[in-house]
């Protein structure tokens, strides 16, 4: 029988209603494998093994009288942005200190309504906001990869970096995520993991901690894209308590993979060489092309006028929205409290001490461009742009079905190496923030290895709630790129 944490999702059901295993078992294996790596990655920031033997002790007892969920006993991890019912989320920030919710978020109810296990809360950056994952209260994660002949520690991405991380060494089968400018799919191409994020409304965001709230999207990371499919048919569905969620029929994702890619049409967005991108990430790209032309599909150029004015105007609606969404966190009903002589220095002491600095830095952008005298000159013209970026994939997708770009200008890079430049670090996004921007579907698939050893990763676009196609296309790259190395175990 082969390791218990090599199993695929799809994989590992068939051996639990084989019988080959239990959900125990199964459950347990993980749960070591936890036990002796987390020290050294820092993916967990709070592990339940007692619930989670808890949970797959009745997905065993499901099994038995043949009542078996989806995801029925498959140990997944948990983005700390998802609020668990009894359960501490904190968002990774000192001002959700022992913040334990009371209510579910749907995405998570919706897993365990199929039976999923529940190994522990993952790290991110502090309100999801980072490329890196080095600003969580909790302490930076650190990637299962390291360079050939280097041991400095790489980041994971952010700000899925935890769940991203704990996927990669097979701390869980797979693990729920959030993307607003790349969350999902930079940290999945750093770390050799499938990311996918929907179309804006296909997953619920009730009960998910806000960063922005137009440009935020749950999703999966996965080993495969076969297991995408699987989660996301899961987390999807509509919810009457989230009024962005969208009411459309979810489809079967995992039968949409089986269909083929000939006679379909791929666009390569000219804007996206961008002045400055590694020759290896150009090599990856023009691969990705060759690997369609050869599957039967048909390769045109398309152009995406706007899309170098994404990045700028992203990072003027995200912190606009982030300073909005935060403005609830003020020590009284919640939280950390830093008592003050009036209630306005507990205010300000509260958001002092419990935000970290790159949280502050967000709140005072957003914050400026929605002050009286900048709300036309800065957010009311992003929005502008924001539409302009929109129409540009709307006329484009006129002509092709998906689109095939990078998904990050480099591989994983260095602790320490670019988080003490904002704008170096935000460029990490180049790729990614015209997908949130448009409400598009997007999924970065692992294509291939640097020249030092790392992952590199392509992103396919899809056109609105037509995932399907994206998961399809998706595996062409999955199957060309064929099975690529996996993280020597430098902690065990």
């Amino acid at each position: 029988m082969p390791d218990l944490l090599d199993l695929s999702i799809a994989e590992a059901r068939e051996g639990l209603d084989n019988g080959d295993f239990s959900a125990k078992e199964y459950t347990q294996s993980h749960l070591n494998e936890i036990e002796s790596a987390n020290k050294a990655l820092n993916a967990y920031i709070l592990e339940t093994p007692e619930k989670a033997l808890e949970m797959a002790a009745n997905s065993d007892e499901r099994m038995a009288k043949g009542e078996a969920g989806l995801l029925e006993g498959i140990p997944l991890g948990i983005k700390d942005l998802f609020c668990t019912d009894g359960v501490r989320t904190t968002a990774c920030s000192h001002i959700l200190d022992g913040f334990v919710p009371p209510y579910e978020s749907t995405v998570t109810e919706n897993l365990w309504n199929a039976g999923a296990v529940m190994l522990g809360k993952l790290n991110l950056d502090e309100f999801a906001m980072g490329s890196s994952n080095e600003t969580s209260h909790y302490g930076e994660v650190v990637n299962p990869w390291r360079r050939d002949g280097d041991d400095a520690k790489l980041v994971p991405g952010g700000s899925s970096g935890g769940s991203a991380s704990a996927v990669a060494a097979h701390l869980c089968v797979a693990a729920t995520a959030t993307d607003t400018g790349g969350s999902i799919r930079q940290p999945a191409a750093f770390t050799g993991t499938v990311g996918l994020k929907p179309t804006y409304g296909r997953v619920s965001r009730w009960g998910t901690i806000a960063f922005a709230s137009s440009l935020d999207q749950a999703g999966p990371i996965t080993r495969s894209v076969e297991d995408a499919a699987i989660m996301l048919q899961v987390m999807a569905s509509h919810d009457a308590k989230d009024t962005t969620s969208v009411d459309i029929a979810v489809p079967d994702y995992r039968k949409e993979l089986a269909g083929k890619v000939k006679g379909m049409t791929i666009g390569i967005p000219k804007e996206y060489r961008v002045d400055g991108m590694s020759e290896e990430i150009e090599a990856l790209w023009q691969q990705g092309i060759e690997w369609y032309k050869d599957a039967g599909a048909k390769i045109v150029e398309v152009s995406l006028p706007h899309t170098k004015y994404a990045l700028p105007a992203y990072y003027i609606v995200a912190p606009a929205e982030a300073s909005s969404n935060l403005a609830r966190y003020d020590g009284v009903k919640y939280g950390l409290r830093v008592e003050g002589d009036t209630i306005d220095g507990m205010y300000e002491n509260t958001r002092a001490e419990g935000f970290g600095d790159e949280v502050k830095r967000r709140i005072l952008m957003g914050t400026y461009v929605l002050s009286a005298g900048y709300y036309d000159a800065y957010y009311l013209k992003a929005q502008k742009v924001r539409t302009r970026i929109k129409q540009d994939f709307d006329e484009a997708f006129k002509n092709v079905d998906v689109m095939l770009t990078p998904t990050t200008p480099s591989p994983a890079f260095a602790m320490g190496e670019k988080s003490g430049d904002p704008l170096e670090m935000y460029l990490n996004d180049i790729f990614t923030v015209t997908v949130n921007m448009a409400g598009l579907p997007g999924i970065s698939v692992p294509a291939g290895m640097s020249s030092s050893g790392l992952p590199l990763g392509l992103q396919l676009i899809g056109k609105p709630f037509d995932e399907g196609t994206l998961l399809k296309a998706g595996q062409v790259i999955e199957q060309a790129a064929g099975e690529l190395p996996k993280p020597t175990k430098w902690w065990a």
